[in-house]
């Protein structure tokens, strides 16, 4: 009996320390056993209680008064399957008819207490069938990705979901994106962690950092092109656009129109192009947005009207031409002048970190969705890199990118230095570095010379 009391008393004892230093683990060893167990006794009581369950048929209440049984019971939806997850489990139920899945959503905060998890969240797979994916443990809190990611030639995973999934930034099916938020919001290492995600890619990174390129200077072994102040942003972003003329031309003589090839081989972009045709796709990272958009003399404002023009044609046009923009700023809203708001509306995929105000928030969410603004200016000042990430169809989710040093993100740039492409008309902006393991002396030549 003395050996069992000890037994038990350890295992408790390893359970609690597993709970408070490691919840990952302790979720995989103790925790998904009691959930499991806690959600199949309380499934019945808790659908009830939350208003989920539907009453029983005339037929079934006409057949209980014609036997003489009891009026029959409230009936919840039925369980088609119950999955466990690295962070939680994932209840799959039919719903009974009249129910939606909206009630799901609804009550969604009722049921992460009624089952005593981290969170929970639902959404239609079919109709008829709803998904709740619950956590078991606070994943924003620790960020921990997972080693293999479902990633793919323009797709690549760079922060965590409040659900437990990996969140991706697709290029092929969000071709651009805003990224807002104050200063040590976590802005920056939501860069690094894409550029490090993009480093083993064969694609063109080009980047535009107006701080001197404090942010992308030293990873700019991965870049193909790099400006760090507004005048040779401009002329980058004139040859931007040049270079998306001519993938337009090369497409054009390649569509393959004639009458004797079916209407599926016509092109009209470039990942239908023959592999030896396919121009390099090119990623463009505007680190602070701002810096390009303000002036203070008439010189400057034709500069700034240039630049917005450029970067608004390369939005409206450059998915086909394998061109895809990523701008970052504290804000960016119309005060920073004619064309941003053309701009803004060109850019799909909307990512906000924390936010000083709500307009900054309602500048990313504002128009497309309401329920995002709210969530973003409550994100806390002591959870940097977390942010909400949505698109222009109104869907939201709060995710959080794991810390990501400079020192490692540049080794992993370095790493992957031999994929850096040429391309001709941007040869001229490439980044001027020393040889590899050699201590270069400061230089005080502006990108594209970078010592």
């Amino acid at each position: 009996m003395t050996a069992l009391t000890v037994t038990l008393a350890l295992v408790a004892t390893a359970s609690l320390l597993l709970r408070w230093q490691r919840p990952a683990w302790y979720w995989m060893s103790f925790g998904v056993v009691f959930a499991v167990v806690r959600i199949l006794a309380r499934y019945a009581s808790v659908m009830d209680a939350c208003g989920l369950t539907v009453p029983p048929s005339r037929w079934r209440l006409a057949l209980a008064r014609m036997t003489g049984r009891p009026i029959p019971e409230s009936r919840a939806p039925r369980i088609l399957r119950l999955r466990p997850t690295r962070t939680g489990l994932v209840l799959r139920v039919k719903l009974r008819p009249g129910q939606d899945a909206f009630d799901f959503s609804a009550a969604s905060d009722r049921l992460r207490h009624s089952f005593v998890m981290q969170n929970v969240t639902a959404r239609e797979i079919r109709s008829g069938v709803v998904e709740l994916r619950m956590t078991g443990y606070d994943v924003l809190k620790r960020v921990q990705m997972p080693a293999a990611s479902r990633g793919g030639a323009m797709r690549v995973p760079v922060a965590m979901r409040e659900d437990g999934e990996v969140y991706y930034r697709d290029y092929r099916q969000t071709p651009h994106a805003l990224n807002v938020g104050a200063t040590q919001s976590g802005k920056s290492v939501y860069q690094r962690n894409l550029v490090a995600a993009l480093a083993s890619l064969d694609v063109a990174l080009v980047g535009i950092d107006c701080k001197q390129g404090v942010e992308l200077a030293p990873l700019a072994r991965r870049f193909t092109a790099l400006a760090d102040d507004p005048d040779a942003a401009a002329d980058l972003l004139d040859a931007l656009v040049e270079h998306m003329e001519d993938v337009y031309q090369l497409i054009r003589r390649e569509q393959r129109l004639s009458a004797d090839l079916p209407d599926a081989e016509i092109t009209a972009d470039i990942w239908d192009l023959p592999d030896h045709l396919r121009p390099t796709p090119i990623v463009l990272l505007v680190d602070e947005v701002a810096e390009l958009a303000l002036f203070t003399t008439k010189e400057e404002e034709k500069r700034r009207d240039r630049i917005i023009t450029s970067l608004v044609r390369l939005a409206q046009l450059g998915r086909a031409a394998g061109i895809y923009l990523e701008v970052c700023g504290q804000r960016f809203g119309s005060e920073l002048g004619k064309g941003i708001t053309m701009l803004r509306a060109q850019l799909t995929g909307r990512t906000a970190h924390r936010v000083n105000d709500e307009t900054s928030a309602n500048m990313a969410f504002g128009d497309i969705a309401p329920d995002a603004v709210l969530a973003t200016v409550q994100i806390r000042t002591d959870r940097p890199g977390t942010a909400v990430a949505g698109d222009s169809s109104g869907e939201w989710v709060r995710i959080r990118t794991p810390h990501l040093t400079l020192r490692r993100a540049v080794n992993i740039a370095n790493s992957h230095a031999h994929r850096t492409p040429e391309i001709p008309a941007l040869d001229a902006f490439r980044p001027v570095l020393p040889p590899l393991g050699k201590a270069a002396a400061p230089s005080t030549v502006t990108a594209p010379a970078i010592a």
